[in-house]
């Protein structure tokens, strides 16, 4: 792939981004990249983010012959210079081009909510790999999957990557023969311009609570909700969880660019709203820790069309999941997905780090689950409470450092509501003396109520858990899922995993 010196002008221009250009006739650029580590010869290097003009020199000395930025740097001399207004924009613009816009030839699913992205998006690939003979690509907090084979199977960095790499994974989708893309589309990617001029065949709006307020983050919950909101002003169809919380403001911003006709209201609760129809019903036939069945109602014209009223067993228990397989039959369904498809799916369906169990001879069930906020919390507690009210709730919990720092009041208010015994220990302290954050969460528990110990070690914090366990108890390790590094001092500090954790310690206490 190659893009010539005018065709960028010509995006560009058109998007009134650009300050100067000083270039000669006939220039192409052969990649980009943001990434100074992986400049080859004849890239275009964008200065974005935490730039800093070594960067740049780095750049090119390996190969880069332009660079695109908001300001000259002496470094860039001799360099192709493209200054723009605002770098992310360009980037994302660009980037679409060189890679040949390959949105244009995969139907894209895009998720957003405070809770049960990653959930949905795997519930929704996985219904149409039974649809489209597993020719569904995935970008999701936990893995990006970009075709059939291992090696196009991988771990992600960020909920959304940068422009550069959304656009490289769909091109790499797009030539391993995918035909669909499911993704999760944080508040974050339109916060800073990840997915900008990027449009949506379905996006789907599942909830809002209170997260992601910070100073690195968004500094009020009315951004974070605006943010959100763009997903809906750039989709072509809308599906919106009719029970989350401004579902009013959520819908006008659909309406403000989409068709009513192309949106589509589910609801668990039958909600009614004056002059908005719901056009899906679901509720519960079996919500055990065990089984998990919904039945789906079609209330609309345009609803019964689809075809999906029935019963749907989900291979992933929870009550707080029904809403996400919900949303996923009607996104699926606007891919041409079956009824049958969706329920050999959602039956079959794996979801890492997510209530993956494990039980025990003598210390009962470990539950590994990626619940990372109040909201999270709130529900996969509330749901293990709600089916064991005899059995010890046994909590490993921590807090990521430097983001989120609401989620520290969260964790202690989730903990009071549904814990009986809790173990604060290290996740992601990035910069952050871990013990900090541990303490912050603890102010915010009730001792009375919960049984509260503190333990660094995140492994012996999970081997402390499982050995206070008896026959009925539940234990949760929450947080980081199967995710294999530990964010510290700015190092990802390898580390085996949750679930792998569990098992060693499993291991251990039955050769006892």
């Amino acid at each position: 792939m190659a893009l010539g010196i005018d065709e960028i002008k010509t995006i560009l221009t058109e998007h009134g981004l650009i300050q100067e250009i000083v270039s000669g006739e006939d220039v192409s650029f052969d990649e980009v990249t943001y990434d100074s580590r992986n400049v080859k010869p004849n890239t275009l290097f964008f200065c974005k983010g935490n730039f800093k003009p070594e960067y740049l020199s780095m750049a090119k000395e390996m190969g880069a012959t332009g660079y695109v930025a908001e300001q000259k740097y002496d470094e860039g001399n001799g360099l192709t210079q493209i200054i723009v207004n605002n770098v992310q924009k360009a980037m994302s613009l660009v980037g679409a081009a060189f890679y040949c816009y390959p949105q244009n030839d995969l139907f894209v699913i895009a998720y957003t909510g405070t809770k049960g992205k990653t959930t949905s998006s795997y519930f929704a690939k996985s219904i149409l790999d039974n649809a489209n003979n597993n020719k569904t690509a995935l970008i999701s907090t936990i893995d990006t999957v970009v075709g059939n084979q291992p090696s196009q199977r991988f771990k992600s960095h960020l909920t959304t990557p940068e422009s550069l790499d959304i656009f490289n994974y769909m091109r790499q989708s797009v030539n391993n023969g995918m035909t669909s893309l499911v993704m999760e589309v944080s508040s974050q990617a339109y916060k800073k311009l990840r997915v900008y001029g990027l449009h949506f065949d379905v996006g789907i709006f599942l909830n809002i609570s209170p997260d992601h307020i910070g100073p690195n983050e968004h500094p009020t919950f009315a951004d974070y909700l605006h943010c959100k909101e763009q997903l809906m002003v750039n989709s072509t169809h809308c599906i919106i969880d009719a029970d989350t919380d401004y579902m009013l403001d959520v819908y006008e911003a659909a309406k403000a660019t989409t068709d009513p006709d192309k949106i589509y209201l589910f609801s668990r609760n039958k909600k009614e709203f004056k002059d908005v129809q719901i056009d899906f019903n679901f509720s519960s036939i079996s919500d055990t820790i065990d089984r998990n069945e919904i039945r789906v109602v079609a209330n609309s014209q345009k609803a019964k069309k689809m075809n999906v009223e029935d019963d749907y067993k989900i291979g992933v228990v929870g009550d707080y999941n029904e809403a996400n397989a919900m949303s996923a039959i009607i996104a699926s369904a606007l891919d041409n997905a079956s009824a049958q498809d969706a329920k050999k799916g959602l039956k079959d369906v794996f979801v890492p780090g997510r209530m993956e169990s494990y039980k025990s001879n003598h210390n009962g069930t470990i539950y590994v689950d990626y619940a990372h906020n109040y909201a999270s919390m709130h529900a996969l507690l509330g749901f293990l409470k709600s089916n064991n009210p005899d059995g010890k709730v046994i909590v490993v919990v921590g807090s990521p450092g430097n983001k989120g720092l609401d989620r520290r009041e969260g964790f202690g208010k989730a903990l009071t509501e549904s814990a009986d015994i809790a173990f604060l220990t290290s996740d992601d302290p990035a910069f952050e003396d871990p013990k900090d954050i541990i303490n912050e969460i603890d102010s915010y528990i009730n001792h009375d109520k919960v049984d509260v110990h503190i333990e660094l070690d995140r492994k012996m914090a999970i081997k402390k858990a499982i050995h206070a366990g008896d026959n009925n108890a539940m234990i949760v390790v929450a947080g980081k899922g199967r995710d294999p590094y530990q964010k510290i001092n700015g190092v990802d500090t390898p580390y085996e995993t949750d679930p792998v954790v569990v098992q060693n310690v499993l291991r251990g206490i039955d050769n006892e």
